[in-house]
């Protein structure tokens, strides 16, 4: 099958069209389908070969936004089979056959029947084939072909990313590259001049240029100041076709804005400032601004503020508020309009951010002149102090003089001066003050001991000027004088044991005193010498404001005397010297051999529990009523009798319970415990007292010689044989129990009964290491060492 196309879309292609009608199109633009032939040769029989085809790419053209009434015409299909007489008919089918593409299927001539837009859709695949009409064979195979659709300049160049904003430093060089945009072109870059894309500015010039190719944008002249001009507003257009006539074209807004850099110094407006201060200024309050212009802004526009000399660099300060960058000056020390009516101060303002490509530009500082001129203003009176401190004895007579303050009109007026205590406080309540003098004086008799030290405030005015006040605070202390005698510095609870020793220390005491000594306390410690000489007890003064109670004696009895007095005299050295008396109470009490109290006399622990006469009498007889109650319950449970073998028609298997405990060794009456007791002793079979046997059985006595060999195991085997051989037994399981106290021990009897009458050498202090269990052997046993010592 052959293709045909005609599509002619230039001169070119009109002439390449005329050829091709004219020398066929077998050879462009077809697929030729060539049937198999048998030729015939004069002298050869007739061959048949193997039928052969054979086809060849091609495309059709369709040109794009084609407007004509008309089917625009694509090309022709022409099989070698078609004779022409409409046996042959041709199919169309693959994309867009039948809606887009239509085809005659007698001629074989395709159409477009609607506008193709080669930016949404580049080429359409078909197949063609031809068919016998009347059997609807096919003639020839499927063929495949390719109709693309050819570009046309319909698309402007457009920039996706406008408008543009971008910023350069001021100042910069000829040619600094400023930004790069690109448009683009949806015609095809492949056919002709559609997308080619040239750059070229519409505003902005002379301040910018713009490469025509590559769409960079530069700066077009020397040192833009961004104070003379900061926004350009800069319009590129991207044109196809080269920039031909007739080409299309688009554009985007770039707006420029030039970046601050410090190249400009800062300037004060004036070169001479003048400043009133009146004399009343607080220190350290602000008294004034001054401020440098610079053409710069943000950190090029910072400066910084300082007083470089004059007479007032002392007096006055400046620092430098960032936000608004003012210069604020302050005063550091008080004016005194009677001392210096006026300062002079010379202070520079410079940049703080250097741009060293710019220092040819001048010095980046400013120096102005400021002259201060101090007010004069009616001042409050000043003290000569800023507080005072004074002192005063205790117990002082009302009206002493404790001290005086002393203020002055500061004005050269010298306007007189009045004292006096506002009495706020309580404390002030405690002083008067002379109007006139400032002498102050006390109001009442004071007690260091109660408040040490006080607190007022003394307030000066003028006479002229009631309403200009001052104040000045004032310390007090009051002096301390001896008026409190020492006492004990605890309430002492002094043991002494049983088992002292004389001369032993039992308690050490101190003593404390309400009075202030400078060079420190001294306390004497001694014996009340108005009571007779205490034989038991003695004192002792440490030296060391303290003192040591010592006994007198050995061996002291909580049975005989539980509780011993010793009175004492503590005194300082005071001027003149107070004394007081005091007694301690020593209470006697039972003591470990470490010195540790155990235990001391049972009335002084009922008394500090608190319990009455009548509380211990109540409690004694609860206790009797127990006691009784149990006794009684003892004797029910032992006088209440039950049979040891219940009927003989109860033949239940039963567990007898014994809750008898017995009545000791002296019980010969239930159970035979001689045996257990001592198994050698064992000579005779026992038989049972609660039953009567009927038949004795025989039963092995053992030899005299196997006596000592017997143990407890053998004993209970030979019980329980007996046992079971017994007819008398009850006819069911009993239980018979059996204790064994073991042989005699290997230490011996502990009794004293039967150790020599004489005294022995034996050291008894080891009972005190058994326990608590031996605490009165052992406490008996060291008493009679002790008298034997004695």
């Amino acid at each position: 099958m052959r293709i045909t196309s005609t599509s002619c879309i230039c001169p070119v292609l009109v002439c390449l069209c005329f050829v091709q009608r004219c020398y066929g199109t077998a050879h462009h633009g077809s697929i030729k389908v060539t049937r198999n032939q048998t030729k015939h040769i004069e002298g050869e029989t007739e061959v048949h070969h193997r039928p052969k085809r054979g086809w060849v790419w091609n495309q059709f053209f369709v040109l794009e936004e084609h407007m004509g009434p008309d089917p625009q015409y694509v090309g022709k299909l022409h099989s070698n089979s078609d004779k022409g007489d409409g046996s042959v008919k041709y199919i169309l089918t693959g994309e867009g056959a039948g809606t887009i593409f239509i085809i005659d299927d007698t001629t074989g001539d395709i159409h477009s029947t609607k506008s193709l837009d080669r930016e949404k859709k580049t080429h359409y695949v078909l197949h063609a084939q031809a068919i016998d009409r009347r059997t609807n064979k096919p003639l020839e195979p499927e063929s495949e072909f390719i109709i693309k659709v050819q570009d046309i300049n319909d698309n402007a160049p457009k920039f996706t990313d406008g408008p543009y904003i971008v910023t350069v430093p001021e100042m910069s060089d000829m040619g600094t590259s400023v930004l790069q945009v690109t448009a683009t072109d949806a015609d095809d870059p492949t056919y002709g001049n559609s997308a080619r894309v040239v750059y070229s500015i519409l505003q902005g010039q002379p301040y910018f240029s713009v490469d025509p190719k590559t769409g960079v944008i530069r700066t077009a002249l020397h040192n833009m100041d961004r104070e003379a001009r900061e926004h350009y507003s800069v319009v590129i257009q991207a044109k196809d076709m080269a920039g031909q006539v007739g080409g299309l074209s688009g554009s985007t807004t770039v707006n420029i804005t030039l970046t601050d850099v410090n190249d400009n110094p800062p300037r004060f407006p004036q070169k001479h400032y003048q400043l009133y201060v009146p004399e009343s200024a607080q220190v350290g309050s602000a008294v004034g601004k001054i401020k440098a212009n610079d053409a710069d802004t943000g950190s090029n526009a910072d400066m910084k503020y300082s007083v470089i000399n004059g007479d007032g660099s002392g007096v006055f300060t400046i620092s430098t508020d960032k936000e608004t960058r003012e210069g604020i000056i302050s005063l550091k020390k008080p004016l005194n309009y009677e001392k210096k009516k006026s300062y002079t101060l010379n202070i520079e303002g410079a940049n703080t951010h250097l741009d060293f490509r710019f220092s040819h530009l001048g010095p980046f500082k400013d120096v102005t002149m400021l002259k201060i001129i101090v007010g004069d203003v009616d001042e409050a009176p000043v003290f000569t102090l800023p507080s005072y401190i004074m002192d005063v004895h205790e117990n002082a007579r009302i009206g002493t003089i404790v001290g005086t303050v002393t203020a002055q009109d500061p004005d050269s007026a010298n306007n007189l001066v009045r004292y006096f205590i506002d009495h706020n406080t309580e404390e002030d309540r405690y002083f008067t003050v002379d109007a006139n003098t400032g002498t102050i004086k006390t109001a009442k008799v004071f007690d260091r001991e109660e408040t040490p030290w006080y607190n007022i405030t003394v307030t000066a005015s003028e006479i002229e000027s009631p309403g200009l006040l001052s104040h000045v605070p004032v310390g007090i202390k009051i002096l301390d004088v001896n008026d409190n005698p020492p006492e004990l510095a605890e309430d002492y609870d002094v043991v002494v044991c049983e088992n002292a020793k004389p001369n032993q220390v039992i308690q050490t005491i101190s003593a404390t005193d309400k009075d202030d000594f400078a060079n420190g306390q001294r306390f004497y410690f001694s014996l009340d010498e108005s009571f007779p000489s205490n034989p038991n007890f003695t004192l002792k003064d440490n030296g060391d404001n303290t003192a040591s109670i010592l006994t007198r004696r050995r061996k002291f009895s909580r049975t005989t005397q539980d509780t011993y007095y010793l009175p004492i005299v503590i005194s300082d050295g005071g001027v003149p010297s107070l004394s007081s008396s005091a007694t301690l109470v020593i209470r006697v009490c039972a003591c470990e051999r470490d010195g540790r109290v155990r235990t001391c006399h049972a009335e002084a622990f009922l008394s500090s529990a608190g319990l009455s006469t009548g509380a211990l009498i109540a409690i004694l007889l609860c206790v009797i009523i127990l006691l009784a109650i149990v006794v009684l319950f003892i004797t029910l449970r032992r006088s209440k009798k039950e049979p040891l073998i219940i009927s003989e028609e109860d033949v239940r298997e039963n567990v007898v319970t014994y809750d008898d405990e017995g009545g000791g060794e002296e019980d010969t009456e239930a159970f035979d415990i001689t045996a257990l007791r001592n198994p050698s002793a064992a000579e005779e079979l026992r038989y049972r007292r609660d039953v009567r046997p009927e038949v004795k059985p025989t039963v092995k006595h053992p030899t005299s010689s196997s006596l000592d060999s017997i143990n407890v195991h053998e004993f209970i085997k030979q019980r329980l044989a007996e046992a079971d051989l017994d007819p008398s037994v009850p006819p069911y399981d009993s239980l018979q129990t059996y204790a064994y106290e073991g042989q005699r021990s290997e230490a011996g009897s502990i009794s004293s009964l039967d150790s020599a009458t004489t005294h022995s050498d034996q050291d008894y202090n080891y009972l005190g290491d058994w326990g608590p269990e031996f605490k009165k052997l052992a406490e008996l046993y060291g008493e009679i060492e002790s008298e034997r010592t004695t």
